[in-house]
């Protein structure tokens, strides 16, 4: 199983078509239905959609769940905040927030390399247009 899981790792940044790079890649999930979103380019961009039971051959079934996407620039400037969360948490709330806001800022590479070393997806919810990581706080932050 930890085979399976560092070839994952090594194969989670996919590059599909030069220059389309998508860096969550296998990281984010929908929050309706748990599924893994997909990545697609959109508007000359990366970009993550679930369209979980659509198909152009059938017509929609009444009462699913609409479509779901988000582009890769809508997230990736929030993941240093996510990534400060999950890194500097106190559980008994002792810690001040000046350390944690004096903490240097980190790039969204940097999070993303955390994400993936640690295993950990996010999940995303279109209505509330909010990332939960995949923890056991479930840390939650809003892309806008």
């Amino acid at each position: 199983m930890a085979d399976f899981i560092a070839v994952q790792h090594l194969h989670a940044v996919r590059e599909t078509a030069p220059g389309r790079t998508y860096l969550l890649a296998g990281l984010l999930r929908r929050g309706a239905c748990g599924r893994r979103m997909e990545t697609h380019w959109a508007r000359h961009r990366p970009a993550y959609r679930c369209r979980h039971g659509h198909t152009s051959a059938t017509r929609p079934m009444p009462g699913r769940t609409p479509n779901a996407y988000v582009r890769e620039d809508q997230v990736l400037p929030h993941l240093s905040a996510l990534l400060l969360r999950l890194t500097h948490h106190d559980p008994d709330g002792a810690e001040p927030m000046a350390l944690i806001a004096s903490a240097a800022p980190l790039s969204s590479a940097d999070a993303v390399a955390h994400l993936r070393s640690e295993a950990i997806s996010l999940t995303y919810d279109p209505a509330a247009r909010s990332l939960t990581a995949d923890t056991p706080r479930a840390e939650r932050i809003t892309i806008g």
